[in-house]
C-alpha cells in the first residue's frame, strides 16, 4: 500500500495543470432502481473519456459498490482517524482504473464525531482536491439526514429513477425536499431501465413538468439507460457491465449519457466550490 501511495504522490507532483474537482452526489428516491450500478459505470465512462474519477461509497448500511466490483476493501473512511493513515492509504483501485473509497458500515458514527475528530478526518481528504476531475458520492436511497447533507453540499445532484410510478413519486419527493432547502440546487435526472427512447423521454417530461408547475424549478435531463439483461449478468459476475459487455445497449446508453454530461455541464469551474468548499458545507449541515 505504501508503494501505491508513493506513486500517487509522485503523479500529483508531475501534474502541471491544476484540476478543478467537481463534487457530484448520485441518489435516488427509493431503493432498487440501480443507483449504485449507475454510479459505478458512470464513473468508468468518465474515465474512458480521460476524466480522473474517484468513487465514494456513502450508502449508509447498504454499501455495495465493493460487491459490484468483486473487491473487499482493506480500509475505509473511518481509518483516517488512525495515526499515520492518509487518504492515499484508503484509496482502493477497482476495475478499469477506477479509484474508490469505502464509507464503511460505521459511516453514521462519523456524523456524530466530536468537532476535533471530525475536522481531522475531513482535513485528511484535502489532497483529493485537484487530484480528481470528479468525485462521485454514491449515497443511500431516500431522504436520510446523511444523504441530504451530501446532496446539499455537492456541486450537483444526479437523481436516478425508473419509469415505474412509485419510483417517480419518490424521485419527486427528493426534488421537492432539496428545492425547499436550496431553490438554486442543480439536479440532473437519469431514467434507468427504460424499454425505449420514448419511455425515457416521457418519464423525464413528466417529472420536469410537475417540478416546473408546483416548484417553478427547471430539472435537467442527463439521459436514460436502456433495460438490458447484460446488466444483471454483470452483477452476478461482480463486474461492471461497461467493461464486461462494452457493446451492450446499457453500455452504449452510459457512453451517450457521459458525453452529454461532459458537453452540457450544469456548473462552471467558477461555480464549483471544490473539495474544501464541499467539506465546509458538509460540516455546516452536520452541525
Amino acid at each position: 500500500m505504501r508503494d501505491q501511495a508513493e506513486q500517487l504522490r509522485e503523479r500529483m507532483q508531475r501534474t502541471n495543470q491544476p484540476r478543478t474537482t467537481k463534487l457530484v452526489t448520485v441518489t435516488s428516491g427509493k431503493g432498487g432502481v440501480g443507483k449504485s450500478n449507475f454510479s459505478l459505470n458512470f464513473g468508468l465512462g468518465l474515465i474512458e473519456r480521460g476524466h480522473r474519477t474517484v468513487l465514494f461509497d456513502v450508502d449508509l448500511g447498504m454499501a455495495n459498490l465493493d460487491v459490484l466490483m468483486g473487491i473487499t476493501p482493506k480500509k475505509h473512511l473511518f481509518h483516517l482517524l488512525e495515526p499515520d493513515t492518509t487518504v492515499w492509504d484508503i484509496l482502493e483501485k477497482g476495475p478499469g482504473n477506477l479509484e474508490f473509497i469505502a464509507g464503511g458500515s460505521g459511516f453514521t458514527q462519523i456524523m456524530q464525531l466530536e468537532d476535533e475528530k471530525l475536522d481531522r478526518l475531513f482535513s485528511q481528504l484535502d489532497p483529493l482536491q485537484g487530484y480528481a476531475d470528479t468525485i462521485i458520492f454514491d449515497t443511500g436511497a431516500g431522504l436520510s439526514n446523511e444523504s441530504i447533507r451530501f446532496m446539499l453540499a455537492s456541486d450537483e445532484v444526479i437523481l436516478v429513477t425508473t419509469p415505474e410510478p412509485p419510483a417517480i413519486t419518490d424521485a419527486y419527493a427528493v426534488i421537492k425536499m432539496l428545492h425547499s432547502r436550496n431553490p438554486e440546487i442543480s439536479i440532473r435526472l437519469v431514467i434507468n431501465r427504460v424499454t425505449s427512447e420514448r419511455e425515457g423521454i416521457q418519464t423525464t417530461d413528466k417529472l420536469a413538468m410537475v417540478a416546473k408547475r408546483f416548484l417553478n424549478m427547471n430539472i435537467q435531463s442527463l439521459g436514460y439507460v436502456t433495460d438490458d439483461s447484460h446488466v444483471s449478468k454483470a452483477v452476478k459476475q461482480q463486474r461492471p457491465f461497461l467493461l464486461t459487455y462494452p457493446d451492450s445497449q446499457a453500455s452504449k446508453s452510459i457512453r451517450k449519457l457521459v458525453g452529454h454530461y461532459l458537453q452540457n455541464s450544469s456548473t462552471t469551474p467558477e461555480q464549483t466550490s471544490g473539495l474544501k468548499g464541499f467539506i465546509a458545507k458538509l460540516k455546516h449541515f452536520i452541525r
